[in-house]
């Protein structure tokens, strides 16, 4: 194993530890912070939550009676709710002897009709519970005039057997789809589930899976569902007393295109499940006392390794084929029913990494089983620790697939030049000891270099503390542009990293400026047979170097020339006026990325600097203004002192 190991290089073997810590963190966080995994995993959620819910028969404890599609017809009332229809029908059931009423109806303006609710409400027996919902809790629905209103009715009601209850529901953030029990903070007064029943009190700080039921025989729902107009008409009352006897009467809305959300069903069978019916599941699962259990994270990340060295220690197996096929599917089938078995005993699987367990097992099968395959390939470990430093990886393997683009030659290409500059690190490194200046050195040249290649650039040569790259070459690629610019925040951002993570006691570090030019150059390997170095040379990459040294005096960090602004489909470019540097005769304009500003602040920048230009002083003065609005954006403020200097389409000669 250490020969193995040994015979792997180093550079190889950071690179398997580096997927194996990408499979381990799939395998753990793919449900919650791996965007596409997450879906896929609660797609997996609803089929298993689906399929393993109970089919039972109709619940004899829990009845509905609805405002439906025909009720609006009938009392010609849609929003609000007809309260005549409501008062009439909680009287009725009043007499009928429910256990409880719980009223999934929110009251939250004035109608005509109020009085006679009021009076309805007081005169109940029943113990009835009122929805209630606030605009702290739910301000995507509520507004403040809303819970005022709903508090000084229920206020105008108290002392009754009417309380109020809360009917908050929390989606997932995700999709939208209803699977777990709401935070139930104590702002808020008792869910309604909790509310109408004193059984089972943990009930109040659960926030796990919902149990959705569904029905043994499909022309028999879980839950009766009466209509309203059953109770307000002349239909006899004592007609009734067996569908309302003894149970817990839940009042809503059953309309078409209102209260409706999705549930772990809507995936699997279609459809959606009206808010009355998930708060009736809900109360069948409290009654129940069908608490689903936790997993522990420990569990999880015991799970993920688990998963992870399997795959790994499977891809260092030496046996046939046929076997190894065979362990292969041994070991996933046993992934995948894992969930099943949790779910079929109550265990609550949402956050069950599945994807990712199955994603990690295969990115370490495929990790070590690369790495153990490259054991005595010279050329790939050549490629690997000598290209592979500097050229992003599919140029790297075109070249090992043909090492004569390694011949020595130059060729003319237009390419993407990028310098960057580390701002007073010359004179940090006098401040520290030797070695704390490597470490940070490497460590930073590390991270810049990391993201050039990450973004399919190559990296020329290091110079100090600066770095030179370019992409155009020996490859060049149709989305260059907009690697380059990508790059240049990237490496930006990167620096800003690096300058927040700096040991204790070391000096504070200046940020890493970038300059980005397109233009031509000589691109090749040049040096001698005996060594490697595929470097560019011409104006363009001088035209990046003086870019980049002009940050400083813009009061920029990321500097790129016009013709790379032209060329990218990156909006987010704030014209920085038009400037003149050593070495070239012709000024030319140049802009700053930035990705964070609102885009509507780009295109008046923009429109106000070509206004300038085209000789509309008032567009100075919209600038200064826009500049005294900013007072933090020092290169605002350094263009509009600039543009009074030079005046409409003159360039600023830098020093």
């Amino acid at each position: 194993m250490h020969q193995t190991w040994r015979k792997v290089g180093p550079w190889r073997l950071a690179i398997t530890f580096l997927f194996l810590a990408l499979a381990l963190f799939i395998a753990r966080y793919s449900w919650e912070r791996v965007p596409i995994a997450a879906d896929i995993e609660r797609m997996l959620y609803d089929v298993r939550s689906t399929s393993m819910a109970p089919r039972v028969a109709q619940d004899d404890r829990i009845v509905m009676v609805v405002f439906n599609d025909q009720t609006l017809i009938e009392t010609g009332r849609r929003s609000p709710l007809d309260r005549v229809t409501l008062a009439k029908a909680l009287a009725k059931l009043d007499t009928l002897g429910a256990k409880g009423i719980g009223i999934d109806i929110l009251i939250d303006q004035a109608t005509p009709e109020d009085q006679q609710l009021v009076d309805a409400f007081k005169a109940l027996r029943t113990p009835t519970y009122l929805a209630f919902v606030s605009a702290e809790t739910n301000p995507d629905f509520v507004e403040y005039g809303q819970e005022e209103f709903l508090r000084a009715f229920q206020q105008s009601i108290a002392g009754g057997a009417v309380k109020p209850a809360s009917v908050l529901f929390e989606s997932d953030l995700t999709d939208n789809v209803i699977r777990s029990w709401p935070n139930q903070p104590t702002s808020l007064p008792a869910l309604l589930s909790n509310a109408l029943t004193p059984v089972h009190p943990e009930f109040r700080q659960y926030i796990g899976a919902i149990r959705f039921r569904y029905p043994a025989d499909p022309e028999r729902p879980v839950f009766a569902k009466l209509p309203i107009q059953l109770f307000t008409g002349d239909f006899p009352a004592e007609a009734l007393r067996d569908q309302i006897a003894g149970r817990y009467v839940l009042i809503g809305g059953d309309i078409f295109d209102v209260d409706q959300f999705e549930t772990p069903a809507t995936r699997v069978q279609g459809g959606t499940t009206i808010g009355l019916e998930v708060h009736a599941h809900m109360l069948a699962q409290l009654l129940d006392g069908a608490m689903f259990k936790a997993v522990s994270p420990s569990m999880l990340w015991a799970a993920a390794i688990l998963v992870v060295l399997a795959g790994a220690l499977t891809a260092m197996l030496d046996v046939r084929p046929w076997l190894l096929g065979l362990i292969l599917l041994a070991q996933i089938a046993i992934i995948l029913l894992i969930p099943y078995w949790a779910q079929a005993r109550d265990v609550d699987t949402q956050y069950l990494p599945v994807f990712g367990w199955v994603a990690g097992w295969f990115i370490a099968f495929a990790a070590v089983g690369t790495a153990a395959r490259a054991v005595g390939s010279e050329q790939r470990r050549f490629a690997q620790s000598a290209l592979g430093k500097y050229l992003p990886r599919d140029v790297a393997n075109l070249i090992m697939r043909d090492p004569d683009r390694l011949a020595l030659h130059g060729e003319k290409r237009e390419i993407y030049a990028l310098f960057t500059d580390l701002e007073g690190f010359t004179k940090l490194s006098h401040a520290i000891a030797p070695e704390m200046v490597a470490f940070l050195l490497n460590r930073y040249l590390d991270m810049l270099s990391e993201t050039v290649l990450r973004h399919g650039g190559t990296i020329d040569k290091f110079v100090g503390d600066a770095v030179v790259a370019f992409w155009g070459a020996p490859i060049s690629r149709v989305d260059d542009p907009d690697r380059a610019v990508e790059a240049a925040i990237a490496m930006y951002e990167a620096g800003e990293a690096f300058r927040r993570s700096a040991p204790d006691g070391v000096p504070p570090i200046g940020c890493t400026r970038v300059g980005l030019h397109f233009g031509e150059a000589i691109v090749g390997n040049f040096g001698g047979e005996g060594r490697i170095q595929y470097t560019a040379l011409g104006d363009s990459m001088n035209a990046a170097a003086r870019l980049e040294s002009a940050n400083k005096q813009l009061k920029t960090t990321v500097l790129v020339s016009e013709t790379v602004a032209k060329r990218s489909t990156f909006s987010h470019f704030r014209p920085m006026g038009r400037v003149a540097v050593r070495g070239r005769s012709t000024p030319f304009a140049v802009y700053e990325p930035v990705p964070h500003l609102p885009e509507a602040d780009v295109t008046r920048l923009t429109a106000l600097v070509e206004r300038f230009d085209n000789g509309d002083k008032t567009a100075l003065e919209e600038l200064e203004s826009y500049a005294s609005d900013h007072p933090e954006d020092a290169a605002i403020a350094n263009l509009v002192y600039r543009l009074h200097e030079v005046g409409p389409g003159g360039s600023f000669v830098l020093d």
